[in-house]
């Protein structure tokens, strides 16, 4: 009986995975995840990601996936909140308030995202190169509390970038007079120097700190 129920789920004889108890199934959820993640970051693109290829990467038989996921799409979301939550930290722990100068957190902030998006190609395409269907609008220019609950968790890390700038403002070290529409522009520069060195990796471009360095002065009006 025990080789029965061993081979009764192929996938996972293959990869000598072991199966989860009764009560584990939040732990599968995170396995398939784990799953989805390992073949972004190995493929390079999301086209990779099927529900057979995830669950060949787990180890586990593809019909396994629809306890926790209704299809690819609710996977590559899951990845996408991960990744979000990721950038969010990133962001988070370099601007941190150990750095006395406002300043340099928001600096070392825009350091830390662009660094992300060159080190971590694959997600972040999948973050913002994605066509989305519904386009969340908001009924103020500078809250976010107005957003589906989502979209507030995955603009967590511009805000960051948002509160920083009004650290500048607040110390007299920028004459922005809009932090938010501020922080917007800068951080569409900031995705356009990642994007550019991914595509147009010949064209001699300044040192991305530097560049990063020179666009945070010039768009959030730093004071010399």
């Amino acid at each position: 009986m025990k080789a029965e129920s061993a081979g009764s789920d192929p996938n996972a004889a293959r990869s000598g995975r072991t199966r989860n108890r009764r009560g584990e199934g939040a732990l599968l959820r995170d396995e398939i995840v784990a799953a989805a993640e390992r073949l972004l970051e190995r493929e390079g693109n999301e086209e990779a990601l099927t529900l057979r290829s995830v669950a060949r990467e787990a180890g586990i038989s593809a019909p396994s996936i629809y306890t926790h996921f209704a299809d690819r799409d609710a996977i590559l979301e899951a990845v996408l909140d991960i990744a979000f939550e990721r950038l969010r930290l990133l962001v988070l722990d370099s601007a941190t308030e150990e750095v006395t100068d406002p300043v340099r957190r928001l600096v070392a902030g825009c350091q830390a995202y662009v660094r992300f998006g060159m080190q971590d190609p694959a997600r972040y395409k999948v973050l913002f190169g994605r066509q989305r269907s519904g386009r969340p609008s908001m009924g103020s220019a500078d809250d976010i509390s107005e957003l589906p609950e989502v979209w507030q968790r995955r603009l967590e890390a511009f805000m960051v970038l948002v509160d920083a700038l009004r650290e500048c403002v607040a110390a007299g070290r920028s004459t922005s007079e809009d932090p938010f529409a501020d922080a917007t522009t800068l951080w569409t520069s900031l995705h356009g120097a990642v994007v550019m060195r991914q595509f147009v990796p010949g064209f001699p471009m300044p040192p991305v700190e530097r560049a990063v360095d020179d666009l945070v002065h010039r768009i959030a009006l730093i004071k010399s």
